[in-house]
């Protein structure tokens, strides 16, 4: 996500005085919820786990997931990137390759 984004995202808060409403308890409950609202698009979908006849509708609400995220690390003062890069080196430390690769396996679980 480019930082134009990020700050369209804060902009569009901005315009509307939200910021306000916005504290990290109140946006991590927005962020399940709307992440509660992706996961219904593929409730009771049987066997299209894609759900491409939906696609506008997971668009949607990742699109709300995201945003709250962002919103977040804004009230948090965290950067994104940077807390991303943390997260994909600790995970790259418990998911070697060698040992990983084609796994669904826990870190813990792997051999």
């Amino acid at each position: 996500m480019t930082q134009d984004t990020i700050n369209k995202i804060l902009q569009f808060r901005d315009e509307r005085d939200w910021k306000q409403f916005h504290n990290p308890k109140d946006l991590a409950i927005s962020i399940s919820l709307e992440a509660a609202e992706l996961l219904e698009v593929f409730q009771w979908s049987g066997e299209d786990v894609k759900c491409t006849e939906n696609m506008d509708k997971i668009k949607e609400e990742l699109a709300d997931v995201v945003n709250y995220c962002v919103l977040m690390s804004d009230a948090c003062g965290l950067d994104l990137d940077e807390i991303v890069l943390e997260k994909l080196k600790r995970n790259d430390e418990k998911y070697p390759v060698n040992k990983a690769y084609g796994s669904k396996e826990k870190y813990n679980k792997l051999k």
